[in-house]
């Protein structure tokens, strides 16, 4: 897990990978690097990438959004996780890897509500 990027997503195909996970390359510095998930899709069809989601609720923030996260969940973007959002991205991706990190590994259930996005 981890690390994958524009410099080695194809040879993660090549060597059998039915699909390449990313996060970090995508997500960086607060932000979304749309042009980084181009360059991907680019390299290895949207049919091959995976989004992983990593997702949580800013403290403080004075909406109840969540937000994708980076850096061990301890990083928030600015990117909301929203229906709009995620049909933007549904155009460069085969699939989602949606997790609420707050509940992760927890044996509580999932949350409801960002399940419904």
């Amino acid at each position: 897990g981890g690390g994958d990027n524009d410099a080695n997503a194809l040879e993660w195909i090549q060597a059998g990978a039915s699909h390449v996970i990313v996060t970090s390359f995508v997500f960086s510095n607060g932000q979304i690097h749309m042009e980084r998930l181009k360059k991907l899709v680019e390299i290895c069809g949207k049919d091959r990438l995976v989004l992983d989601l990593s997702c949580r609720r800013k403290p403080d923030s004075g909406d109840n959004d969540y937000y994708v996260v980076t850096n061990r969940w301890q990083s928030f973007t600015d990117y909301k996780v929203t229906p709009e959002n995620l049909k933007e991205l549904a155009q460069y991706c085969d699939e989602f890897l949606v997790h609420g990190v707050d509940v992760e590994g927890k044996q509580c259930g999932i949350l409801e509500d960002l399940v419904e996005l």
